[in-house]
């Protein structure tokens, strides 16, 4: 592809920003982004503005995009408002992508941003109920629901509190997966227990406690066999990137040295599949897309951030992507292959478990995050001799998977 670098990333912290607007939060994110890029609002020739809940939330329909750019001084260019489930982030980031690949602007930028903790609880958890075809629910629910048929959850180890019926379509997935693979639910702890620890070394992460495996075990249930550690919390936050072309690049007052090369840059949908076919997994059939165009194997990967809204999502994605065969990366996570310092990190920001899950901007952190690893820029949770990355970001329900999937390759400049 020609050649397109990320120039610029900027973050909030997620978690739960009660006094802060989302305006608020999209303006430190998109500050900090041309700030590190070393540019202007005035450079920026196109925008992609990524939120799920600005409309049913807060009432902002047709145009956030517009709005929040141009309260941002990004104006009088093309901006685009994205609507994508979880990877609407991701989905703006490679939009943004196309447009540089194909000369249409020099230098973009894409932003995700959500402020989901608002008073009416209810209200709040609704915003999850269009993540699949809403003319068929109980189809839907019947389908992914007999995937976990093959596990009788224990007494006891499902809440009595109010949560996301993803929660228990997640908890489907993994006993699906314990059933034909052996999978353990102390594997899956594992995962969280890891995610948890790198976290404590993000100050953009959103919780920052240590966690035990058997600590994760004994907290709270959610849905067997999930447990409150395991799952990604309610989030607000925004994340910014910024883009460029080569000439773009010519153009910035950063250091080129910092820059990041984008090598490849997916969205796949799912298609019509039975759950004996992984092989045609929707996040399996994108990375072998991304690996592909970027001409690298599984192997040459250094770090990834992967899309955990429940810690099997981990187990699961790894697998996709190839970082673990088929059914062993349960095995792996309990040996520490994916910590840091292990063979494969795998979400050293802490991932959406610890680092939050502001919808939006979830694709654009995970981006943030393996562009300061890429950087060398991680302080403690650094990766060593980090060189090539991969990041992988799901939306939605479609079928027995996701409905649209991110994949990005990075490296190293």
């Amino acid at each position: 592809m020609t050649d397109i670098f990320v120039a610029g990333v900027g973050m909030t912290q997620f978690g739960r920003h009660l006094e802060r607007s989302l305006y608020d939060l999209v303006g430190e994110a998109v500050s900090l982004a041309l700030r590190d890029a070393g540019c202007e609002a005035t450079d920026i020739e196109a925008g992609y503005f990524a939120s799920v809940t600005a409309g049913s939330l807060h009432g902002q329909t047709s145009i956030p995009g517009p709005i929040a750019l141009r309260r941002c001084g990004i104006e009088g260019v093309p901006v685009f408002s994205v609507e994508n489930a979880c990877a609407a982030g991701s989905s703006a980031f490679h939009l943004a992508a196309q447009a540089l690949k194909a000369g249409n602007c020099d230098i973009a930028i894409a932003v995700g941003a959500e402020k989901m903790n608002v008073p009416d609880k209810a209200k709040m958890f609704g915003v999850f109920d269009g993540g699949w075809d809403v003319s068929t629910v109980d189809e839907n629910k019947a389908a992914l629901l007999a995937l976990g048929g093959g596990v009788t959850p224990p007494p006891g180890s499902m809440s009595d509190k109010p949560y996301s019926v993803f929660m228990d379509v997640y908890a489907a997935l993994c006993r699906d997966h314990m059933t034909r693979y052996g999978t353990t639910q102390r594997q899956i702890a594992a995962i969280a227990a890891k995610n948890h620890h790198h976290s404590v070394h993000n100050p953009l992460s959103q919780f920052r406690t240590d966690y035990s495996i058997d600590e994760v075990l004994a907290a709270p249930p959610i849905t067997y066999p999930l447990t409150l550690p395991m799952c990604s919390p309610i989030s607000d936050g925004a994340a910014a990137v910024v883009l460029c072309s080569e000439r773009g690049l010519e153009r910035l007052h950063g250091s080129k040295d910092r820059a990041v090369r984008l090598l490849a840059s997916v969205i796949q949908t799912g298609i019509t599949r039975t759950a004996d076919e992984p092989e045609k997994g929707i996040s399996h059939r994108a990375a072998l897309k991304a690996y592909a165009i970027a001409a690298i194997d599984p192997a040459d990967v250094d770090v990834a951030e992967v899309h955990d809204a429940t810690a099997f999502g981990e187990i699961s994605t790894a697998e996709s992507l190839m970082l673990a065969p088929r059914g062993e990366a349960g095995p792996a996570a309990e040996r520490g292959d994916f910590s840091i310092g292990g063979r494969i990190p795998i979400n050293p920001s802490g991932g959406l478990e610890s680092k939050g899950h502001p919808i939006g901007a979830t694709g654009l952190g995970q981006i943030h995050e393996l562009v300061t690893q890429l950087r060398g820029e991680a302080g403690v949770r650094q990766v060593d001799d980090a060189r090539l990355a991969i990041q992988e970001n799901g939306g939605g329900l479609y079928g027995i998977e996701e409905a649209v999937v991110a994949v990005n390759i990075f490296a190293k400049s």
